[in-house]
């Protein structure tokens, strides 16, 4: 294989990842831009944020945006399995990006932990 085929190839692949990285960004920007209006639209307006709690708590309040952001993971995930279509052939590797990435939360909230 030449060299001008290799870098082809190679900008080919690079090009797919980047396309399977901006559609895991959308599907999880469209869904959590949807979950967070449908709870607006359903949430008692004299009632405290989530998280709120005391300052000196611990627990999910310590970080509350990263648990926020492990629930709109989790939630897209369960769309995208959910779903009747595959997202263009992008819902395997969003699905196991989704996986990462919450595993990669839960373990900087466990390495917090003191």
């Amino acid at each position: 294989m030449s060299d001008r085929e290799m870098n082809d190839k190679h900008i080919k692949h690079m090009k797919k990842n980047l396309v399977i990285l901006l559609t895991t960004c959308a599907v999880i920007g469209a869904l959590s831009a949807s979950l967070t209006l449908a709870r607006a639209q359903t949430t008692n307006p004299g009632a405290p944020a989530a998280g709120a709690g005391a300052p000196g708590r611990k627990g999910n309040e310590r970080h509350p945006a990263i648990h926020r952001a492990i629930l709109a993971l989790q939630e897209a995930k369960l769309a995208m399995q959910r779903a009747d279509h595959d997202f263009g052939g992008h819902r395997q590797a969003a699905l196991e990006e989704c996986d990462k990435a919450i595993a990669q939360l839960k373990l900087a909230l466990q390495f917090d932990k003191k």
